[in-house]
């Protein structure tokens, strides 16, 4: 599993005209709870993008003064309308305490059902789970390959170690059927329809 580290700085002040004086620093107040105790604390505005903006599951090694622990970004607070970082939530990571988390879904294979024209659809790109630190994998493999055209692989189909708290009746991924794959379909079946009619007009014609 990735590992980042990331550099704090404590907090002494914890209140509203702090953290405001913090953002006008270029700095991000942020707080780590789950741990013996809450710490609050700033980083670096620009220290935060490689953790914020990624699509990997990264546990991030904070550092602040003689404190150091293994963590998980929990929750992140962005400016309504320009979208900057406003504060920042990480958990800490204890040996055998169970958390909550999303861990992404990662494909393999291709599907029988793209082979034959259909599209691979993924309709969950993250499951939510119960473990404990030691069971956190980078990513939870789906593999796809015997995924037929208009079939769905559900939650319940995952196979893992991990307690899955999603749903077990919500899809996962699917194959579906292109819309110029239907119209064809349809098309086809009016052909075939026009086609027996013809027919069936004249034999009643040879007939009289």
């Amino acid at each position: 599993m990735k590992t980042i580290s990331l550099e704090g700085v404590k907090r002494a002040d914890a209140g509203k005209k702090s953290a405001k004086l913090l953002r006008k620093e270029d700095r991000v107040p942020c707080v780590m709870y789950g741990g013996a105790e809450n710490i609050s604390f700033s980083v670096k505005y620009n220290d935060l993008l490689k953790i914020v903006y990624t699509g990997d599951f990264l546990k991030v090694n904070v550092s602040v003064e003689n404190i150091k622990a293994d963590a998980l970004v929990k929750d992140i607070d962005f400016h309504p309308v320009t979208d900057r970082i406003l504060h920042v939530d990480f958990q800490e990571l204890v040996a055998g305490k169970v958390i909550k988390t999303e861990i992404p879904v990662k494909t393999e294979g291709r599907a029988v059902g793209v082979a034959t024209g259909g599209v691979l659809e993924l309709n969950l790109r993250k499951l939510s789970v119960k473990a404990t630190p030691e069971q956190l994998v980078p990513f939870i493999t789906l593999d796809v390959t015997d995924l037929e055209l208009g079939k769905s692989i559900k939650v319940r189909d995952v196979k893992t170690d991990l307690k899955i708290l999603t749903p077990g009746g919500n899809p996962i991924a699917r194959v579906i059927v292109p819309r110029a794959m239907r119209s064809a379909g349809a098309e086809g079946e009016e052909g075939e329809e026009g086609a027996t009619e013809g027919e069936a007009a004249t034999e009643e014609a040879a007939a009289e």
